[in-house]
């Protein structure tokens, strides 16, 4: 019978491990999502009247797309573009989606670039900011010209 005992607590030790692992898990993905979701994000969040105002102030110029291989013989796309703050505010933060198309002019990629974010300086009034985009994968009806640029979520 001793050896029936120390199979069922090798059993139930699994189980407590188990159990405890999942716990961990669970609780970094909860306060992983919790701090994502502190820095908000352009998609689906909708600008107050004041933003859509401001955004009109914002100035999107000079798209230039460019190609290049990477070390492993891939093809990376970069977006080059600058931002203008021609507006009364610093901008602490600013999301501007990028919409890609075809030759019929259909959407085949959509993007939201962050010129502006948490980590870099705020964006003050007169001030120009250049800022890149990377893409891994460009898709094959693309109509190979620059995105159409739109804000879609700044913070004062």
């Amino acid at each position: 019978m001793p050896s029936r005992d120390r199979g069922a607590t090798t059993i139930v030790l699994i189980l407590i491990v188990a159990a405890a692992l999942a716990l961990l898990i669970a609780a970094l993905i909860y306060f992983r999502s919790a701090a994502l979701g502190g820095r908000r994000s352009g998609a689906g969040v909708s600008l107050s009247e004041e933003q859509k105002a401001y955004a009109s102030s914002l100035e999107l110029t000079n798209p230039r797309m460019s190609a290049a291989q990477n070390f492993l013989g891939n093809t990376v796309t970069y977006l080059d573009a600058r931002v203008t703050n021609k507006g009364a505010k610093a901008v602490r933060r600013l999301d501007v989606q990028l919409e890609f198309v075809d030759v019929l002019n259909q959407v085949v990629l959509r993007e939201v670039a962050h010129p502006v974010t948490d980590r870099t300086a705020p964006l003050k009034p007169g001030q120009s900011r250049a800022f890149q985009v990377t893409f891994e994968h460009m898709p094959a009806d693309w109509n190979q010209t620059s995105p159409r640029m739109k804000v879609v979520y700044l913070e004062f």
